[in-house]
């Protein structure tokens, strides 16, 4: 299984957009929110793996 890492680039409402860190990539990412960990903040830094994601 396939590990990527992101970084919080803004939170909107129910979704957040995330910015991959692991390799260059220009577009960002839309997520709902309910998918993503409770605690998460502008910034934050996160891993996914196995279909969940984890702040670190």
């Amino acid at each position: 299984m396939e590990t990527w890492f992101y970084e919080i680039a803004s939170i909107d409402g129910d979704y957040a957009k995330l910015r991959r860190t692991d390799v260059e990539e220009q577009e960002l990412k839309l997520v709902a929110r309910a998918l993503l960990p409770s605690e998460i903040y502008e910034g934050c830094k996160l891993k996914y793996e196995m279909f969940q994601y984890e702040i670190l």
